[in-house]
């Protein structure tokens, strides 16, 4: 099926725009010449194991029908139960859906937690409905993929345009065709239905964490480096908290608002009030206003991607003057501007690690879920900073053993571990 489907897709013949899942793809033949005898398995990687696509039917408002196309993929479910998030956008594709979960599939085995890869998507636009329809698509859409998740075969999570309340929805929805309540279907759920303490900042944090490692490695003092952030939601606005806390300035944001900048470094304070407020960071007082393709060229300590995949290309990848990139969305870096920036000596934290403070602490939610015992805020923060050090300096030694890039090394450690899984489990029947 996803041959077909490839066969399909125009955009992953365009050498300009190959299309999220041709960029993974090239990720994994980057490391085949270190896998030795799990070579044979790599075709493994590229053929997700399970690709479903619904039709989403919802009444809305008005009393007309309107239809929506959704997506479930599950990449690889050898090392567990899928894991990985449902977004609401209205570019969502089927090649964005099925690499989002083959970097799932990646970023649960770089930090060692018991799950595969898997991913949903919507495509539509939440800001144009209701919330009485935005909770008929969520809904109706889990209605129709709810034949392949479940608490042991793929739990869904938050994402893009999604929060806790989607999955309040979402759980509600499975547990009436369960006839029981299943809180361990969906993470990033509400405190009062079974949600982790410590989730809602859980990816942010994580960023943090790896990149105040990445900049002690670096030689960067904290207290007065620059910090440029692209996305200010959950991420990008934890990790801009986190980082001034400990003295680092943030000097440039940028989100689908607009791009503000202040060398002097921002109020992150007024700054997350005001996006509270208006959604956005265009407009925010006592800010300067600048171009879109001028953040890049910000001179910068660490740059945060923190938006939506393929931000930075060969195409601007020459200007970017940070010495660390710590990536907070999924796949912000296509393969060209990953060679361009690697040769200018920038680091690069890649996100199947640097963003994987999320997933951990889902993690964690569906442990607590299933063993109906729940932790405290600083348990789960002290838990998240081991695992995600662990890796970091699992990958740091990888990347010095074989002298290749970080995000090599991570493709290394996970396409290691799953082939491995799948070796072990071998074919069936």
């Amino acid at each position: 099926m996803p041959k077909t489907i490839t066969q399909n897709l125009p955009s992953y013949l365009d050498s300009e725009n190959p299309g999220p899942w041709a960029i993974f793809l090239e990720q994994v033949d980057r490391v085949a010449p270190y896998l030795g005898d799990l070579g044979k398995w790599l075709d493994t990687l590229k053929h997700p194991e399970r690709s479903l696509i619904v039709d989403v039917p919802v009444r809305l408002d008005d009393g007309s029908i309107a239809h929506f196309e959704g997506y479930r993929v599950q990449h690889s479910l050898n090392r567990g139960p899928g894991k990985g998030g449902v977004r609401y956008h209205q570019d969502v594709t089927l090649s964005e859906v099925m690499a989002l979960s083959a970097w799932m599939s990646v970023k649960t085995a770089v930090v060692g937690l018991p799950f595969g890869g898997a991913k949903g998507g919507i495509r539509v636009d939440p800001r144009k409905y209701s919330a009485g329809e935005v909770e008929r698509i969520t809904r109706r859409y889990t209605n129709e993929i709810s034949s392949i998740i479940g608490v042991n075969k793929d739990i869904p999570g938050p994402d893009v345009n999604t929060n806790a309340q989607t999955m309040a929805w979402m759980m509600d929805t499975y547990s009436m065709h369960a006839g029981t309540t299943q809180p361990g279907i969906v993470t990033g759920k509400p405190i009062p239905l079974g949600g982790s303490l410590g989730r809602v900042e859980a990816t942010g944090r994580g960023v943090f964490i790896v990149g105040v490692a990445a900049a002690k490695d670096a030689g960067i003092n904290l207290t007065g480096a620059r910090v440029s952030i692209q996305g200010f939601g959950n991420v990008g606005g934890t990790a801009a908290r986190l980082f001034s806390e400990v003295g680092a300035k943030i000097v440039a944001v940028q989100d689908h608002t607009g791009t503000i900048a202040d060398p002097n470094g921002l109020d992150v304070e007024a700054l997350l009030t005001h996006v509270k407020q208006t959604g956005g960071v265009g407009g925010a007082a006592n800010t300067t206003a600048i171009a879109a393709d001028e953040f890049w060229a910000i001179e910068t300590d660490i740059l945060i991607p923190a938006a939506l995949e393929g931000q930075i290309t060969k195409h601007n990848a020459d200007t970017v003057q940070a010495r660390i990139i710590v990536e907070g969305a999924n796949g912000p870096t296509t393969p060209e501007a990953d060679d361009i920036m690697t040769a200018k000596g920038i680091v690069i934290v890649p996100d199947v690690l640097a963003n994987a403070g999320g997933v951990t602490v889902s993690y964690f939610e569906w442990v607590q879920n299933s063993s109906s015992f729940y932790w405290t805020v600083e348990e789960i923060n002290e838990r998240l900073e081991k695992i995600m050090l662990d890796a970091y300096h699992a990958l740091t030694a990888t990347a010095a053993e074989h002298e290749v890039s970080l995000r090599t090394a991570a493709f290394i450690t996970a396409c290691t571990r799953i082939l491995e899984t799948r070796e072990l489990r071998g074919l069936y029947p």
